[in-house]
């Protein structure tokens, strides 16, 4: 069987400095044109940007219908590495292969349009992720039921609160025909009746043969739904492997400094 993802020494920098503070206006740009010169002049030299490693030299392969979480310190790599597979950012080295449409949640709305109405954001996102609008019309009632949104769907989703917001991007995110689907903390935020709602969509989702990648904090939550996990530490992937032994080593690691 052919695999569904395969990432080839995926490796990703990051220049950090003041020239990534912000993006300068044009006074602020005419304004540092002119301080350069003189600033040379008088011997002052820029302070140089730091390179840093988010991702480094990390490959694998992901069957059809795995269930992958990802765990790990904060700064680890972990949302880079999602990000990448979601082609919402480019690797700075390697190659990443993927068959099948994604659909992804990595934050409160990403992809979602504030200026749109929630039913708008549906059939924008189903676009986006290459279904027809026979398809989306098909799971739109099952996602606005799941959302529990049915009296704000004509309201645009910049009034809608976290909660509303998490409930419809991932009604959206799981519901919507991909084949792939990648869900960054999504269970950080919301009720526990919610959270356990959709941990019973995951598990559902994974039955039905999709594969879905899973980063979370939640230990507990990542052994009971997930089959395989990656450690990813400073920005290398450490463990590979069943998802008890992975969780086991790196609670280890904390007793170990």
């Amino acid at each position: 069987m052919r695999p569904i993802i395969q990432v080839r020494g995926l490796s990703k920098r990051y220049r950090i400095g003041k020239t990534l503070v912000a993006i300068p206006t044009l006074r602020e740009a005419l304004a540092n044109a002119l301080k350069k010169p003189l600033e040379r002049l008088r011997g002052i030299e820029p302070e140089p940007d730091e390179m840093i490693w988010a991702l480094r030299d990390v490959s694998f392969e992901v069957q059809p219908g795995e269930v992958i979480g990802v765990i790990g310190r904060n700064g680890a790599g972990k949302s880079t590495l999602l990000k990448i597979l979601s082609r919402v950012i480019r690797p700075t080295v390697g190659e990443v292969d993927i068959y099948g449409r994604i659909g992804s949640l990595l934050e409160i709305g990403t992809g979602f349009h504030p200026d749109l109405s929630g039913r708008e954001n549906i059939y924008l996102n189903g676009a986006i992720i290459g279904m027809r609008r026979v398809e989306i019309k098909k799971k739109f009632d099952e996602i606005v039921a799941f959302a529990e949104v049915e009296r704000f769907l004509e309201t645009p989703i910049k009034y809608y609160s976290s909660g509303m917001y998490l409930r419809l991007a991932f009604a959206v995110a799981a519901h919507l025909e991909s084949e792939i689907i990648f869900l960054d903390e999504v269970l950080a935020v919301g009720d526990e009746a919610f959270r356990q709602k959709c941990l019973w969509k995951m598990k559902e989702v994974s039955r039905a043969g999709r594969t879905v990648f899973f980063v979370s904090h939640d230990l507990l939550t990542v052994q009971k739904l997930c089959g395989r996990v990656f450690l990813i530490e400073s920005g290398q992937l450490l463990k590979d492997g069943p998802a008890e032994a992975v969780v086991t080593n790196y609670l280890k690691s904390f007793s170990h400094p």
